[in-house]
């Protein structure tokens, strides 16, 4: 596999990076990461990348801000990947209409990417722009923001919603489920809510986390933080929707993430109501000392959910 350089590293010469903004449906993807056999997002845009480059190898490899899990959905997902001054060449070259001006790359490799995309509709380009000098989707957002919907009781089970909101036989209480995410904001050791992974630290900064009915009742679960290890957001979701039940004291919840050990005393929540919203970055000066900034504090970051 060719790795792309880190951000706090020089580009090689001639080299462009290239930012991508991607929404995606994530119900009959194997996830974001590439594995052999399976049909998944960055195996998708990779795979047309060849396309589109097949004539100048190697393919690039896309960096991704959060790698999702199977069944999770994306609204504003952000990766990049890098071209050397050949394949950016080929992209922009000029073949008809004498005295034309080129298409700018950024504009050619959305239009080029897309077509082939057209094929995997669950999958859609935003936008494809030159990253600024220092951008690195993984390492210089300052966070990234999920939403977790549930229909309960009190809305009922929508048979059309059934891919992107999670249904719940009984009534949930809002407040007690408000009440009690409060109580994990901040910086703290998220092992209990976390799915381990060796080597991979799970120390994050839980910056906001709160709920509300949207106007068709259903529950809406915000949860915002610098980066999120393996199942988090769905981990913290199902510890509230066990203080909903009333099976579970609010105050729990803090004992529970002192305690740094998985337990039973909650379910984590299955992957179709979850969708990665937005993924923050700083102004283009700050983005390379962004990166480095997270690579030191967390040089094993796992930013999965």
């Amino acid at each position: 596999m060719i790795l792309p350089p880190a951000a706090d590293e020089t580009l090689p010469p001639e080299t462009t990076r290239i930012r991508l903004d991607i929404a995606y449906d994530g119900t009959g993807m194997s996830g974001w990461a590439t594995q052999p056999g399976l049909r998944t997002v960055q195996g998708q845009i990779e795979a047309g990348l060849a396309g589109i480059l097949h004539s100048h190898p190697p393919t690039p490899v896309l960096t991704v801000a959060g790698r999702t899990d199977a069944g999770v959905h994306a609204a504003g997902q952000v990766a990049h990947f890098d071209l050397n001054a050949e394949q950016a060449d080929s992209l922009v070259r000029v073949t008809r209409g004498k005295g034309r001006p080129p298409t700018p790359l950024a504009v050619m490799v959305q239009r080029r990417l897309s077509g082939i995309l057209v094929t995997q509709p669950e999958i859609v380009l935003k936008s494809s722009t030159i990253a600024p000098p220092g951008f690195d989707a993984r390492f210089s957002p300052l966070w990234r923001r999920y939403e977790y919907r549930i229909a309960d009781s009190v809305v009922g089970h929508d048979p059309l919603q059934r891919f992107r909101t999670t249904w719940h036989g009984f009534r949930l209480d809002l407040d007690r489920m408000a009440e009690a995410a409060a109580t994990l904001i901040g910086l703290h050791d998220f092992a209990t809510y976390c799915k381990p992974r060796p080597g991979a630290t799970t120390i994050r900064t839980l910056q906001e986390f709160h709920w509300r009915r949207d106007p068709d009742g259903v529950l809406v679960a915000s949860v915002q933080a610098d980066a999120f290890c393996h199942s988090m957001v769905r981990a913290l979701v199902g510890a509230c929707v066990a203080v909903g039940e009333g099976r579970l004291a609010g105050g729990r919840l803090v004992d529970l993430r002192i305690e740094r050990a998985r337990t039973s005393e909650f379910k984590v929540m299955p992957p179709q109501g979850l969708t990665l919203m937005e993924v923050a970055y700083p102004a283009d000066e700050l983005l390379a000392a962004r990166a480095r900034e997270t690579r030191a504090r967390r040089e094993l970051i796992d930013d999965t959910e």
